[in-house]
């Protein structure tokens, strides 16, 4: 089987320069839309973000936060296990249905006392 290729011709291709509007914001530099307009580079700050910090008036509480972490875990873990407790006891009342509707007469276990 012969593999067919598009004709790609030198025409079709045309490489655009790319030339800024804006001396600053000529290729290889990195673009920040949150900057403040520039100013001599020494009286410049870094750029990171304790510019979004603010004062706390009160220190944070690690002892309350690990206790409603603590909270939040057990309450997560509580659904998980009544989910799956759910799902078991669905899936034997399905079991227990099914023979019923077969016209079985041995679909419930019952458990009789040793004596």
């Amino acid at each position: 089987m012969k593999i067919q290729r598009p004709i790609a011709s030198d025409e079709e291709h045309q490489v655009l320069q790319f030339r800024p509007r804006n001396p600053e914001l000529a290729p290889g530099r990195r673009w920040d839309l949150n900057a403040q307009p520039r100013q001599d580079s020494s009286s410049r700050e870094p750029n990171d973000l304790s510019r979004y910090e603010r004062p706390r008036d009160e220190p944070d509480d690690f002892r309350h936060r690990m206790l409603a972490n603590i909270a939040a875990f057990a309450f997560t873990v509580a659904l998980t296990a009544i989910g799956i407790w759910l799902a078991m006891s669905i899936a034997d009342l399905r079991r227990t249905q099914d023979c019923v509707l077969m016209g079985r007469r041995d679909c419930v276990h019952i458990t009789t006392p040793a004596s």
